[in-house]
């Protein structure tokens, strides 16, 4: 495997803006992974697609390129862990923590070339954060607008405890 240093360089750009630009969505709606977050997730992902890349060219027989990609993904998780807070019985920071577990997916495939992927997989989340939050919202109402409602089925919290 043989690429240039300018293919290289626009694989690892490609992963940092697709990254970035779901992480100005987030940075706008005030969430805890931001622009910088997600543009550095998506770029040590994509560089960590190369290496594994470039590992399995040079020694294949000893070398399984896939799983760098599954170390990536755990690693990820582990910060979306940290999204993730608990606070008075409700969850949240769940979007946040998938938003940058699927910056990892999109910076793994600049790594390794697969453009239409990336930029494909980069569109649908931020068809998914722009136009459908604001509908989730709209839907589901503030938690004190399903607490009135009361019971689960409504949007509300359960009132078992």
């Amino acid at each position: 495997m043989e690429l240039s240093t300018q293919e290289i360089i626009i694989r690892l750009v490609i992963a940092t803006v697709l990254s970035g630009l779901i992480g100005i969505e987030r940075e706008l709606r005030e969430k805890p992974a931001g622009v910088r977050t997600n543009a550095l997730i998506g770029l040590g992902s994509a560089v960590m697609a190369l290496v594994g890349a470039y590992a399995y060219a040079l020694w294949p027989e000893t070398t399984d390129p896939t799983r760098l990609a599954s170390i990536v993904v755990q690693g990820v998780g582990f910060l979306g862990a940290g999204a993730i807070i608990q606070a008075a019985g409700s969850v949240r920071g769940l979007t946040t923590a998938a938003t940058m577990w699927v910056v990892a997916g999109i910076g793994i495939a600049a790594g390794l070339g697969l453009y239409v992927p990336a930029f494909a997989t980069a569109g649908i989340v931020l068809v998914l954060l722009v136009i459908f939050g604001p509908l989730d919202a709209r839907l589901m109402g503030t938690e004190e607008e399903r607490e009135r409602r009361g019971g689960w089925l409504l949007g509300g919290k359960s009132k078992k405890k």
